[in-house]
Protein backbone atom coordinates (compact mmCIF):
# COMPACT_ATOMS: atom_id res chain seq x y z
CA UNK A 1 0.00 0.00 0.00
CA UNK A 2 1.47 3.34 -1.45
CA UNK A 3 -1.23 5.49 0.32
CA UNK A 4 -3.72 6.01 3.08
CA UNK A 5 -6.22 6.11 0.81
CA UNK A 6 -4.80 2.96 -0.84
CA UNK A 7 -4.70 1.51 3.10
CA UNK A 8 -8.46 2.40 3.59
CA UNK A 9 -9.70 1.48 0.52
CA UNK A 10 -8.68 -2.40 1.38
CA UNK A 11 -9.57 -1.94 4.74
CA UNK A 12 -13.60 -1.08 2.97
CA UNK A 13 -13.55 -3.42 0.36
CA UNK A 14 -12.27 -6.44 2.80
CA UNK A 15 -15.86 -6.13 4.05
CA UNK A 16 -17.60 -7.52 0.76
CA UNK A 17 -16.41 -11.13 1.95
CA UNK A 18 -18.13 -10.93 5.39
CA UNK A 19 -21.49 -13.45 5.54
CA UNK A 20 -24.62 -12.03 4.63
CA UNK A 21 -25.84 -12.89 7.98
CA UNK A 22 -24.20 -10.19 9.94
CA UNK A 23 -25.28 -7.18 7.67
CA UNK A 24 -28.60 -4.77 8.46
CA UNK A 25 -30.59 -2.66 7.24
CA UNK A 26 -28.38 0.70 7.57
CA UNK A 27 -31.56 3.16 8.30
CA UNK A 28 -32.45 5.19 11.82
CA UNK A 29 -35.79 5.78 11.48
CA UNK A 30 -36.48 9.40 11.98
CA UNK A 31 -40.02 11.00 11.02
CA UNK A 32 -40.69 11.02 7.46
CA UNK A 33 -40.83 14.76 7.56
CA UNK A 34 -37.36 15.59 9.29
CA UNK A 35 -34.02 15.78 6.85
CA UNK A 36 -30.71 17.21 8.20
CA UNK A 37 -29.63 19.04 5.00
CA UNK A 38 -25.53 19.06 5.25
CA UNK A 39 -23.20 20.99 3.09
CA UNK A 40 -19.71 19.56 3.10
CA UNK A 41 -16.71 21.92 3.12
CA UNK A 42 -13.88 20.31 1.39
CA UNK A 43 -14.09 18.48 -1.17
CA UNK A 44 -11.54 15.24 -0.92
CA UNK A 45 -12.19 11.55 -0.94
CA UNK A 46 -13.50 11.67 2.71
CA UNK A 47 -15.78 14.01 1.78
CA UNK A 48 -17.01 12.08 -1.29
CA UNK A 49 -16.96 8.89 1.09
CA UNK A 50 -19.28 10.45 3.40
CA UNK A 51 -21.77 11.92 0.77
CA UNK A 52 -21.91 8.07 -0.78
CA UNK A 53 -22.61 6.43 2.58
CA UNK A 54 -26.01 8.73 2.71
CA UNK A 55 -26.50 9.11 -0.98
CA UNK A 56 -30.27 7.02 -0.46
CA UNK A 57 -30.84 7.73 3.43
CA UNK A 58 -33.96 8.93 3.53
CA UNK A 59 -32.35 11.18 6.98
CA UNK A 60 -29.32 12.86 5.60
CA UNK A 61 -29.41 14.68 2.36
CA UNK A 62 -26.15 16.93 0.56
CA UNK A 63 -27.30 19.85 -0.36
CA UNK A 64 -24.91 22.27 -0.40
CA UNK A 65 -20.46 21.89 -1.02
CA UNK A 66 -17.70 24.78 0.13
CA UNK A 67 -14.52 24.46 -1.60
CA UNK A 68 -11.40 25.95 -2.65
CA UNK A 69 -11.30 24.16 -5.98
CA UNK A 70 -13.84 25.23 -8.41
CA UNK A 71 -13.65 22.22 -10.64
CA UNK A 72 -14.81 19.92 -7.90
CA UNK A 73 -18.61 21.42 -7.83
CA UNK A 74 -19.91 19.54 -10.78
CA UNK A 75 -19.18 16.45 -9.73
CA UNK A 76 -21.14 17.26 -7.01
CA UNK A 77 -23.56 18.83 -8.89
CA UNK A 78 -23.94 15.75 -11.36
CA UNK A 79 -23.16 12.93 -8.98
CA UNK A 80 -24.78 13.82 -5.81
CA UNK A 81 -27.71 16.83 -7.40
CA UNK A 82 -25.92 19.66 -5.22
CA UNK A 83 -28.14 22.65 -6.55
CA UNK A 84 -25.20 25.00 -8.02
CA UNK A 85 -27.15 28.03 -5.79
CA UNK A 86 -25.47 25.71 -2.94
CA UNK A 87 -22.28 25.72 -3.99
CA UNK A 88 -19.54 28.59 -2.45
CA UNK A 89 -15.88 28.92 -2.15
CA UNK A 90 -13.90 29.62 0.83
CA UNK A 91 -14.51 33.03 0.64
CA UNK A 92 -18.62 33.16 0.76
CA UNK A 93 -19.19 31.41 3.99
CA UNK A 94 -20.80 34.56 5.26
CA UNK A 95 -23.45 34.14 2.38
CA UNK A 96 -24.51 30.38 3.96
CA UNK A 97 -26.64 32.98 6.49
CA UNK A 98 -28.76 33.55 3.78
CA UNK A 99 -29.39 29.95 2.76
CA UNK A 100 -32.45 28.81 4.50
CA UNK A 101 -31.89 25.30 3.04
CA UNK A 102 -28.61 23.92 4.83
CA UNK A 103 -28.31 23.15 8.19
CA UNK A 104 -25.28 21.89 9.01
CA UNK A 105 -21.84 22.20 7.43
CA UNK A 106 -19.25 19.06 7.59
CA UNK A 107 -15.84 20.44 7.88
CA UNK A 108 -13.76 18.00 6.41
CA UNK A 109 -10.80 20.27 5.27
CA UNK A 110 -7.21 20.04 6.13
CA UNK A 111 -6.59 19.88 9.63
CA UNK A 112 -5.37 23.73 9.64
CA UNK A 113 -8.51 24.52 8.11
CA UNK A 114 -10.99 23.28 10.93
CA UNK A 115 -10.41 26.28 12.89
CA UNK A 116 -11.09 29.08 10.71
CA UNK A 117 -13.70 27.03 8.38
CA UNK A 118 -15.86 26.44 11.93
CA UNK A 119 -15.36 29.90 12.90
CA UNK A 120 -16.95 30.92 10.02
CA UNK A 121 -19.38 28.48 9.86
CA UNK A 122 -20.41 29.21 13.23
CA UNK A 123 -21.04 33.45 12.36
CA UNK A 124 -23.01 32.00 9.61
CA UNK A 125 -25.36 30.87 11.92
CA UNK A 126 -24.61 27.14 10.68
CA UNK A 127 -24.60 23.81 13.07
CA UNK A 128 -20.98 22.40 12.04
CA UNK A 129 -19.76 18.52 12.21
CA UNK A 130 -15.78 18.87 12.19
CA UNK A 131 -14.07 16.11 10.99
CA UNK A 132 -10.90 15.19 13.22
CA UNK A 133 -8.90 15.98 14.99
CA UNK A 134 -10.30 18.94 15.93
CA UNK A 135 -8.00 21.62 15.52
CA UNK A 136 -4.26 21.91 15.37
CA UNK A 137 -4.13 22.94 19.08
CA UNK A 138 -5.40 23.16 22.16
CA UNK A 139 -6.23 27.43 22.05
CA UNK A 140 -8.04 26.88 18.61
CA UNK A 141 -10.32 23.86 19.82
CA UNK A 142 -11.77 26.21 22.84
CA UNK A 143 -12.19 29.26 20.27
CA UNK A 144 -14.28 26.73 17.81
CA UNK A 145 -16.44 25.91 20.84
CA UNK A 146 -16.66 29.15 22.16
CA UNK A 147 -17.28 30.91 18.74
CA UNK A 148 -20.29 28.04 18.46
CA UNK A 149 -21.74 28.87 21.49
CA UNK A 150 -21.74 32.73 21.26
CA UNK A 151 -23.70 32.14 17.84
CA UNK A 152 -26.47 29.42 19.15
CA UNK A 153 -25.23 26.62 17.25
CA UNK A 154 -24.24 23.11 17.56
CA UNK A 155 -20.71 21.54 17.32
CA UNK A 156 -20.06 17.93 16.55
CA UNK A 157 -16.68 16.08 15.82
CA UNK A 158 -16.67 13.10 13.41
CA UNK A 159 -16.14 10.55 16.38
CA UNK A 160 -18.01 8.13 13.23
CA UNK A 161 -16.84 5.07 16.04
CA UNK A 162 -19.18 6.09 18.77
CA UNK A 163 -22.15 5.10 16.27
CA UNK A 164 -20.23 1.88 15.65
CA UNK A 165 -21.84 -1.55 16.95
CA UNK A 166 -18.95 -2.89 18.06
CA UNK A 167 -17.86 0.04 19.81
CA UNK A 168 -20.81 0.05 21.37
CA UNK A 169 -21.17 -3.17 22.32
CA UNK A 170 -17.74 -2.45 24.25
CA UNK A 171 -18.81 0.39 25.82
CA UNK A 172 -22.21 -1.49 26.63
CA UNK A 173 -19.89 -4.61 28.48
CA UNK A 174 -17.60 -1.93 30.16
CA UNK A 175 -20.41 -0.21 31.61
CA UNK A 176 -22.59 -3.15 32.79
CA UNK A 177 -19.47 -4.94 34.85
CA UNK A 178 -19.50 -7.50 32.27
CA UNK A 179 -15.66 -6.92 31.79
CA UNK A 180 -15.42 -6.17 35.49
CA UNK A 181 -12.71 -3.94 36.74
CA UNK A 182 -10.76 -2.25 34.09
CA UNK A 183 -7.02 -3.39 34.28
CA UNK A 184 -4.84 -2.47 31.28
CA UNK A 185 -5.74 -0.98 27.78
CA UNK A 186 -3.27 -1.56 24.30
CA UNK A 187 -4.23 0.84 21.76
CA UNK A 188 -2.60 1.25 18.50
CA UNK A 189 -3.24 2.73 14.89
CA UNK A 190 -1.48 3.18 11.85
CA UNK A 191 -0.13 2.85 8.22
CA UNK A 192 2.45 3.40 5.70
CA UNK A 193 1.83 6.54 4.35
CA UNK A 194 2.71 7.21 0.62
CA UNK A 195 2.98 9.93 -1.13
CA UNK A 196 5.67 12.37 0.06
CA UNK A 197 4.47 15.64 -0.84
CA UNK A 198 0.57 15.29 0.76
CA UNK A 199 -0.22 17.65 3.20
CA UNK A 200 -0.56 15.39 5.43
CA UNK A 201 3.51 15.54 5.72
CA UNK A 202 3.25 18.99 5.97
CA UNK A 203 3.14 20.64 9.43
CA UNK A 204 1.70 23.62 8.39
CA UNK A 205 -1.73 22.15 6.99
CA UNK A 206 -1.58 18.63 9.15
CA UNK A 207 -0.56 20.37 12.67
CA UNK A 208 1.24 16.68 13.27
CA UNK A 209 1.84 13.33 11.61
CA UNK A 210 0.53 9.93 12.22
CA UNK A 211 -0.43 11.48 15.51
CA UNK A 212 -2.52 13.54 14.70
CA UNK A 213 -3.61 11.53 11.42
CA UNK A 214 -4.79 7.92 13.31
CA UNK A 215 -2.80 8.36 17.15
CA UNK A 216 -6.13 9.64 18.16
CA UNK A 217 -7.97 7.33 17.51
CA UNK A 218 -5.94 5.04 20.52
CA UNK A 219 -6.13 8.08 22.99
CA UNK A 220 -9.84 8.48 21.77
CA UNK A 221 -10.27 4.35 22.07
CA UNK A 222 -8.36 4.11 25.54
CA UNK A 223 -11.03 6.60 26.73
CA UNK A 224 -13.85 4.71 26.38
CA UNK A 225 -12.69 1.45 26.78
CA UNK A 226 -12.24 2.76 30.41
CA UNK A 227 -14.84 5.41 31.23
CA UNK A 228 -11.95 7.94 32.38
CA UNK A 229 -9.91 10.81 31.63
CA UNK A 230 -6.24 9.89 32.20
CA UNK A 231 -4.31 11.95 34.36
CA UNK A 232 -0.73 11.84 32.90
CA UNK A 233 1.31 10.38 30.04
CA UNK A 234 4.79 9.96 28.87
CA UNK A 235 5.84 9.64 25.67
CA UNK A 236 8.69 8.62 22.81
CA UNK A 237 8.94 9.53 19.52
CA UNK A 238 10.83 7.62 16.36
CA UNK A 239 12.01 8.52 13.01
CA UNK A 240 13.97 6.27 10.46
CA UNK A 241 13.39 8.50 7.75
CA UNK A 242 14.17 12.23 8.80
CA UNK A 243 13.44 13.40 5.37
CA UNK A 244 9.98 11.98 4.46
CA UNK A 245 9.08 12.92 7.78
CA UNK A 246 10.81 15.82 8.56
CA UNK A 247 7.84 18.17 9.46
CA UNK A 248 5.61 15.74 11.42
CA UNK A 249 5.78 12.49 13.33
CA UNK A 250 6.36 9.20 11.84
CA UNK A 251 5.90 6.88 15.30
CA UNK A 252 5.10 7.42 18.35
CA UNK A 253 4.33 5.34 21.79
CA UNK A 254 2.99 6.48 24.93
CA UNK A 255 1.47 5.69 28.10
CA UNK A 256 -1.48 6.99 29.88
CA UNK A 257 -2.05 6.70 33.39
CA UNK A 258 -6.14 7.06 34.81
CA UNK A 259 -7.31 7.91 38.14
CA UNK A 260 -8.56 4.24 38.93
CA UNK A 261 -4.50 2.94 38.16
CA UNK A 262 -5.21 1.48 34.29
CA UNK A 263 -2.13 1.92 32.03
CA UNK A 264 -3.14 2.53 28.60
CA UNK A 265 -0.20 1.31 26.35
CA UNK A 266 -0.43 3.00 22.82
CA UNK A 267 1.24 3.48 19.52
CA UNK A 268 0.85 5.07 16.18
CA UNK A 269 2.73 5.14 12.86
CA UNK A 270 3.28 6.42 9.30
CA UNK A 271 6.05 3.91 8.67
CA UNK A 272 4.01 0.08 8.44
CA UNK A 273 0.89 -1.45 7.45
CA UNK A 274 -1.77 -3.77 9.90
CA UNK A 275 -1.36 -1.74 12.87
CA UNK A 276 -5.01 -1.58 14.11
CA UNK A 277 -6.35 -2.95 17.23
CA UNK A 278 -7.80 -2.31 21.15
CA UNK A 279 -7.54 -4.25 24.10
CA UNK A 280 -9.30 -3.98 27.15
CA UNK A 281 -8.47 -7.06 30.07
CA UNK A 282 -10.77 -6.76 32.71
CA UNK A 283 -10.43 -9.05 36.28
CA UNK A 284 -13.78 -10.41 34.89
CA UNK A 285 -12.98 -10.60 30.53
CA UNK A 286 -11.27 -9.15 28.06
CA UNK A 287 -12.62 -7.59 24.98
CA UNK A 288 -10.31 -7.36 21.94
CA UNK A 289 -11.26 -5.16 18.29
CA UNK A 290 -9.27 -5.95 15.70
CA UNK A 291 -9.37 -4.04 13.45
CA UNK A 292 -10.37 -1.55 15.88
CA UNK A 293 -10.97 1.61 13.69
CA UNK A 294 -10.68 1.43 10.17
CA UNK A 295 -13.49 1.92 8.32
CA UNK A 296 -14.24 -1.92 8.66
CA UNK A 297 -15.51 -4.16 8.67
CA UNK A 298 -14.40 -4.83 12.90
CA UNK A 299 -14.24 -7.74 14.17
CA UNK A 300 -14.09 -8.27 18.05
CA UNK A 301 -14.31 -10.82 20.52
CA UNK A 302 -13.98 -11.82 24.02
CA UNK A 303 -12.40 -14.65 26.25
CA UNK A 304 -15.84 -16.41 25.75
CA UNK A 305 -15.42 -16.39 22.08
CA UNK A 306 -16.53 -13.99 19.28
CA UNK A 307 -18.50 -10.92 19.50
CA UNK A 308 -21.83 -10.70 16.79
CA UNK A 309 -22.70 -7.40 15.92
CA UNK A 310 -24.23 -6.33 12.61
CA UNK A 311 -21.37 -4.99 9.73
CA UNK A 312 -22.28 -1.68 8.47
CA UNK A 313 -21.00 1.37 6.83
CA UNK A 314 -19.65 3.71 9.79
CA UNK A 315 -20.36 7.16 7.86
CA UNK A 316 -24.19 6.25 6.91
CA UNK A 317 -24.66 5.11 10.93
CA UNK A 318 -22.39 8.81 11.97
CA UNK A 319 -24.42 10.72 9.69
CA UNK A 320 -28.14 9.60 10.57
CA UNK A 321 -27.20 9.19 13.97
CA UNK A 322 -26.28 12.69 14.63
CA UNK A 323 -29.27 13.49 12.35
CA UNK A 324 -31.28 12.36 15.21
CA UNK A 325 -29.54 14.25 17.72
CA UNK A 326 -30.29 17.54 15.73
CA UNK A 327 -33.06 17.31 14.90
CA UNK A 328 -34.88 15.21 17.54
CA UNK A 329 -32.44 16.79 20.76
CA UNK A 330 -31.42 12.37 21.27
CA UNK A 331 -28.43 12.74 23.39
CA UNK A 332 -25.17 12.85 21.53
CA UNK A 333 -22.46 9.59 22.63
CA UNK A 334 -19.55 11.71 23.53
CA UNK A 335 -18.69 13.65 19.78
CA UNK A 336 -19.49 17.26 20.72
CA UNK A 337 -16.58 19.73 20.48
CA UNK A 338 -16.13 18.98 24.25
CA UNK A 339 -14.96 15.54 23.42
CA UNK A 340 -12.34 16.52 20.62
CA UNK A 341 -11.00 19.16 23.07
CA UNK A 342 -10.11 16.86 25.58
CA UNK A 343 -8.73 14.58 22.66
CA UNK A 344 -6.57 17.81 21.86
CA UNK A 345 -5.41 18.41 25.69
CA UNK A 346 -3.96 14.58 25.53
CA UNK A 347 -2.06 14.83 22.74
CA UNK A 348 -0.38 18.19 23.68
CA UNK A 349 0.66 15.94 26.65
CA UNK A 350 2.36 13.74 24.64
CA UNK A 351 4.24 16.37 22.41
CA UNK A 352 4.97 17.80 25.51
CA UNK A 353 6.54 14.45 26.84
CA UNK A 354 8.78 13.83 23.78
CA UNK A 355 10.11 17.02 24.08
CA UNK A 356 11.12 16.76 27.52
CA UNK A 357 12.86 13.21 26.88
CA UNK A 358 10.04 11.11 28.09
CA UNK A 359 9.39 12.74 30.69
CA UNK A 360 6.16 11.99 32.49
CA UNK A 361 3.31 15.24 32.35
CA UNK A 362 0.47 15.62 34.10
CA UNK A 363 -2.84 16.55 32.91
CA UNK A 364 -4.82 19.37 34.23
CA UNK A 365 -8.70 18.97 33.79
Amino acid sequence: MNSRREFLKKMTASAAILPMMNTVSEQINLPADKQLRIAFCGLGSYAQRCADAIKDSPNVKVVGVITGTPSKIDTWVNKYGVARENCYSYNDFDKLKNNPNIDVVYVTSNNASHHPHTIAVAKAGKHVICEKPMAVNVKEAQEMIAACKANNVKLFIGYRLHFEPFTKELIRMRTSGELGRILFVNATMGFKIGDPTQWRLKKKEAGGGAMYDVGVYCINGARYATGEEPIWVTAQELKTDNVKFKEVDETITWQMGFPSGVIANCATTYNFNNFDRLYVAGDKDTFELSPAFGYGPLKARTNKGEVNQPVVTHQKYQLEGMADCFLNGTPHPNCDGEEGLKDMKIMAAIYESIAKGGAKVMIKW
